[in-house]
């Protein structure tokens, strides 16, 4: 297929995946700047693999958020109600898989890491014809490619989303301005409830307590951030911490590495 140069919904290479009757149709994307896109709440009836190679994007799907850094991807199942967000430029590749064809893939929406043969798997996919001969080389082409996603090793970049509408103000402030620490005894306050309901509330709908779901935020805002060009002291500060050493020792906990570290090894899996 064609390289996709512009918003899916206004480009003349934009082909519907759900209409090509193949089991998995793969295209590149370039966009230089794409200012701020948003591609409001859809569903596609194929299974959704979206690899970021430059800059990076944010997804929800249906009470979660994940955070797409380079060298990762997300898988979205089939018929999954999902909506996308990015800014400035951004480059990468979609494959969409059919059903039956995919029936190792994951059952959930869940951030891969991006092996370098994956990578070129993808990048091979996406140089067929549309609607290629489904034999041969390509055949087995498309075979490793499910192959290799199967076993992708899945990334903590994941953020459960309340329902809860007081929880989503809650949030919606959070993530407009994350260097407001603030307790949780304030936070109750903001949403009108009680120190212990809140708790109780987003641990419920979380699965997580409020002091490491706030965490797992600003390590998504980190990881954007950081894919977007900011330096590890604008981060530290944009999060609100006193000191770039502390904002490092809990992105390490988090993630397992330092930041530097952790987009180095992105940036160098890119080629």
């Amino acid at each position: 297929m064609p390289i996709l140069t512009g918003h899916p919904d206004e480009s003349e290479d934009w082909v519907e995946p759900d209409d090509v009757p193949r089991p998995v149709v793969a295209f590149g994307a370039a966009m230089t700047d794409v200012g701020q896109l948003e591609l409001d709440a859809h569903r596609h009836r194929k299974g959704q693999l979206l690899l970021v190679q430059q800059g990076a994007l944010s997804c929800e799907v249906e009470g979660g958020l994940w955070m797409v850094p380079p060298r990762s991807a997300i898988w979205i199942p089939g018929g999954a109600l999902h909506a996308i967000k990015a800014a400035g430029a951004l480059e990468g590749y979609n494959a969409f898989v059919e059903p039956e064809v995919g029936a190792a893939l994951p059952v959930a929406c869940c951030a891969v890491s991006v092996t370098p043969l994956l990578r070129e798997l993808l990048i091979r996919a996406a140089r067929l014809p549309l609607f290629y001969e489904e034999s041969g080389a390509n055949q087995r082409l498309v075979a490793v490619l499910l192959d290799e996603l199967a076993c992708a090793e899945v990334e903590d970049l994941h953020l459960p989303m309340p329902v809860d509408a007081r929880l989503r103000r809650i949030v919606d402030r959070m993530m407009a301005a994350p260097a407001e620490r603030g307790t949780l005894d304030g936070w109750a306050k903001v949403a009108g409830m009680s120190e212990r309901t809140l708790a109780r509330l987003i641990a419920r709908e979380t699965g997580m307590s409020f002091g490491r779901w706030r965490q797992q935020l600003g390590v998504m805002l980190a990881v954007k951030w950081l894919a977007g060009g900011a330096s590890i002291q604008q981060v530290a500060g944009d999060l609100g911490y006193e000191s770039v050493p502390s904002f490092v020792t809990m992105f390490r906990k988090a993630l397992g590495t330092s930041p530097g570290r952790y987009m180095a090894e992105r940036h160098s899996g890119r080629g």
